[in-house]
């Protein structure tokens, strides 16, 4: 739910009419990535801000219902179609010629699974959605997804952190425009919750092994951005403040969120127009 803040920076981009060739996200990234393809920057903000108000959005009594604290496959997968509340675009996205990568952790194997608009793997919206639904899946939190026999949870669980750039330097790029949902100021802290996950996800311990080693992936990546910054090569958004956490689900925390990031958005895409060329 920080991404109630970077949708703003979606939807900033949206109005800009600025294109990137290649666009890459992990867990809310992936959500946020999928309503820029599409163009749809409305949605990308209703999809963390307004939809809250959902009945069929989640708390502790789907949790223990099986379906998540957050309602997972109908946050992602019901309420995309066309007469559903939060329509998908999927003509627009598909037309739009960018290239769209999204990831997913393995819970079995430990491995991270990247899937690609190019090599096929969102040609509908069935497709598109359950992929969108396994990068998005905060473990514990969310049920795994199951796809072609895999079990998957959230994509922030692989070797990057939850920071898609090595998607993008494995294309061959080499100029970056990354936007985070966390202060620059911030280093992520060690799972003070390890024992617990461990037990958790006994039967899952790749899994328990992520979540427990994330934060030093998650940092590694961060002062990479760090150079890449200082070289030149990257423009990085972090947020000035961040006054929601991961479960904020109450909406009127979630628009101020989002009006803080449109305001800083606002004040800053002169630097992005900069550093893009444009």
């Amino acid at each position: 739910m920080r991404a109630s803040y970077t949708s703003a920076v979606v939807k900033k981009l949206v109005e800009l009419g600025i294109d990137f060739p290649l666009v890459a996200g992990v867990s809310a990234g992936a959500s946020n990535s999928v309503n820029y393809v599409s163009k749809d920057g409305e949605r990308a903000k209703r999809s963390f801000v307004d939809f809250a108000e959902d009945p069929e959005f989640g708390n502790w009594l789907t949790f223990l219902q099986g379906k998540g604290y957050f309602n997972s496959k109908h946050i992602y997968e019901e309420t995309a179609a066309p007469d559903q509340i939060l329509p998908f675009n999927f003509e627009a996205f598909s037309a739009n010629p960018a290239e769209l990568r999204i990831g997913a952790f393995d819970a079995e194997s430990g491995g991270e699974m990247v899937w690609s608009k190019k090599a096929g793997d969102m040609a509908t919206l069935s497709d598109l959605m359950p992929r969108v639904r396994a990068s998005s899946t905060m473990p514990f939190l969310m049920p795994m997804v199951d796809l072609d026999g895999r079990k998957y949870v959230d994509g922030a669980l692989g070797p990057n952190g939850g920071i898609a750039l090595d998607f993008a330097q494995s294309a061959g790029y080499e100029k970056f425009f990354v936007v985070l949902t966390r202060p620059r100021s911030y280093v992520k802290e060690p799972n003070k919750a390890e024992r617990f996950f461990r037990w958790h996800f006994r039967r899952y311990p790749a899994v328990a092994q992520a979540l427990a080693t994330r934060h030093s992936h998650y940092n590694t990546t961060r002062e990479e951005l760090s150079d890449l910054e200082s070289s030149g090569q990257a423009f990085v958004f972090y947020p000035d403040d961040m006054k929601v956490s991961n479960s904020t689900s109450k909406v009127a925390e979630l628009q101020e969120s989002f009006d803080a990031g449109w305001a800083q958005a606002q004040r800053d895409y002169p630097k992005w127009l900069e550093f893009l060329g444009v």
